[in-house]
C-alpha cells in the first residue's frame, strides 16, 4: 500500500540551552529560537542574545538538526538597524530560516539570501496567502484557525500548482500541533498593551487573559453567572489522538509551542510527538498507544488540553478552569549535581532539603544533558547503601545515562501526593 503521508518535519521549541538538548535528544528535526527583544518571546528570564546565535547555529549543524530564528515582532522605525544586524547575523553563522512577519524583515531576509518562514502572525488563511508569501518564503505555518478540510485544500493546492518558493524548492506548509493557544486569531492580542503597556506583538505580553475575572453589567451593577471564572484563557492545543488525519492533509512540519517552559517539557511533547508521527507511518498508531502518549502529555506544563482544537471543528471545552499548569507530575529541586564519574556511570550531589527514598523518580537538566530522568533503584551515602537519605547528605546514584557538573536535580512528584515534599502552595513551572 502506497503512503499517504509527506515526509515530516517535527519542529521544537528552544528557550535556552537545556530546552535545546532535550529538542535535539527527544528527536526533533528543527529547533526554533529567538534573541533579544525582537521575538514573540522576548520577556523570558534568560533569552538568547545576538552572540549566541552562531553557537546554536553550531550545535545544530553538529547534531543534523535545522535551526530557525525568529524574529517575529511587529518592527518600528528604531527597530529596523537590529533587525538587519540579526539577519546578517544569522546568515552569517548558517542559522537555516528565520521566521518572520513584519514586511521589513521579510524583505531584507530575502536581500540578502536568507531564507524565511512566514510565522503565525501572518494569519495564513487561504490559497491567495500562500501565493503571495511564496515570492519571499520556503515555509508558511498556516492560520490555528483552519479546519482539516481548509488545510487539506490549500496542500492539494500547492502541490498541483507546483508552487515553489524563492529558491526554487516547492513549497512547505507548516502546523501548530501541540502547546498553548491565544484568545486572539493569529496571537494578535492588544489587551496586555491596553492594560499595561506591555505589547504582545512585540513579545512583551504579560497575560492579563489567564486571569480570573467577574463579568458584571455597567449599569446596574448586576453580576452575571458564567461557569467559569477564566473567560478568556484557552486551553492547550494537543493533536496528538487526530495526528493521522492532521498527517494525512499534506503538511509536512508539526511545530510545538513552548519557548518559554523548561526543558522536561520540551523533551517530553517532542519525543511523544516524534514516537507518534512513527507510529503512524509503521501503522502501529492505535487508541491504546494514544492514551498512554496523552497520559505522558499530561505530565508536564498544559492548562488542560483541547484535544483537535479548530482543526477538527470542536466548538465547546475550549476554555481553561484553571489559570496555571494543571500538570499531574510537580518538581521540587533536590540538589544540583558535583560531580559525576563517567566510567563507572556514578552522579554525586549534595541533598538540599527534605530527603530521598528509592523508587524516587529523579529529573536531572543542564545545558548539555537536555532533560535525563532516572528512578532510584539505589543509593548510597558515606559509601553505605542506604533505603532513605536525608537533607545535607552527600548521595551517590548508579546511572545509565551521562548527566554533567552543575546539571540542576529535581524530584518529580505526583500533584495529588501529599508528599510532605512538595509545598501545596507551588506553582509548577514545567
Amino acid at each position: 500500500m502506497k503512503n499517504i503521508f509527506p515526509k515530516i518535519e517535527i519542529m521544537a521549541p528552544a528557550g535556552s540551552y537545556e530546552s535545546l538538548s532535550a529538542a535535539i535528544r527527544a528527536g526533533a528535526d528543527a529547533i526554533y529560537f529567538g534573541t533579544g527583544n525582537l521575538n514573540m518571546r522576548s520577556r523570558a528570564a534568560a533569552p538568547f542574545q545576538l552572540g549566541d546565535i552562531r553557537k546554536i547555529a553550531r550545535i545544530c549543524r553538529w547534531c543534523g538538526v535545522r535551526s530557525y530564528l525568529a524574529l517575529n515582532t511587529i518592527m518600528y522605525d528604531e527597530d529596523l538597524p537590529h533587525m538587519r544586524e540579526i539577519c546578517d547575523a544569522a546568515r552569517a553563522a548558517g542559522i537555516t530560516a528565520v521566521i518572520a512577519t513584519d514586511i521589513a524583515a521579510v524583505q531584507y531576509a530575502h536581500t540578502i539570501g536568507l531564507r524565511v518562514h512566514m510565522s503565525v502572525q501572518a494569519n495564513v488563511s487561504n490559497m491567495d496567502a500562500v501565493r503571495f508569501y511564496a515570492r519571499y518564503a520556503e515555509v508558511m505555518v498556516l492560520a490555528r484557525e483552519l479546519s482539516l478540510a481548509q488545510i487539506t485544500s490549500i496542500c492539494r493546492a500547492v502541490r498541483e500548482e507546483h508552487l515553489c518558493g524563492p529558491s526554487g524548492q516547492p513549497v512547505r506548509l507548516e502546523l501548530f500541533v501541540h502547546g498553548a493557544l491565544c484568545v486572539a486569531v493569529s496571537g494578535k492580542c492588544y489587551m496586555s498593551l491596553a492594560q499595561y503597556n506591555y505589547s504582545a506583538n512585540r513579545g512583551a505580553c504579560l497575560q492579563p487573559c489567564r486571569r480570573r475575572y467577574h463579568v458584571s453589567d455597567d449599569e446596574t451593577g448586576d453580576e452575571l453567572l458564567i461557569d467559569n471564572h477564566f473567560v478568556m484563557s484557552p486551553k492547550d492545543l494537543c493533536t496528538i489522538d487526530c495526528l493521522d488525519r492532521i498527517l494525512a492533509t499534506g503538511v509536512s512540519i508539526l511545530k510545538i509551542e513552548g519557548r518559554g517552559r523548561v526543558a522536561d517539557y520540551v523533551g517530553t511533547v517532542t519525543r511523544v510527538y516524534r514516537e507518534a508521527v512513527e507510529a503512524i507511518h509503521a501503522g502501529t498508531y492505535t487508541v491504546e498507544r494514544v492514551e498512554d502518549w496523552k497520559n505522558e502529555l499530561k505530565t508536564v506544563f498544559n492548562r488542560g488540553f483541547w484535544h483537535g482544537g479548530y482543526y477538527c471543528g470542536e466548538t465547546t471545552g475550549a476554555w481553561s478552569g484553571q489559570g496555571h499548569s494543571q500538570a499531574t507530575l510537580k518538581r521540587e529541586q533536590m540538589g544540583v549535581v558535583t560531580n559525576f564519574f563517567r566510567k563507572p556511570g556514578v552522579v554525586e550531589f549534595t541533598l538540599w532539603k527534605a530527603f530521598l527514598r528509592t523508587g524516587d523518580h529523579l529529573l536531572f537538566e543542564g545545558a548539555t544533558t537536555g532533560a535525563f530522568h532516572h528512578t532510584i533503584d539505589e543509593m548510597r551515602v558515606d559509601e553505605k547503601t542506604v533505603r532513605e537519605a536525608k537533607q545535607g547528605d552527600v548521595v551517590t546514584i548508579a546511572l545509565p545515562g551521562c548527566v554533567r557538573r552543575r546539571d540542576k536535580v529535581f524530584l518529580l512528584l505526583e500533584h495529588e501526593s501529599g508528599d510532605p515534599r512538595l509545598p501545596p502552595s507551588q506553582i509548577d513551572v514545567r
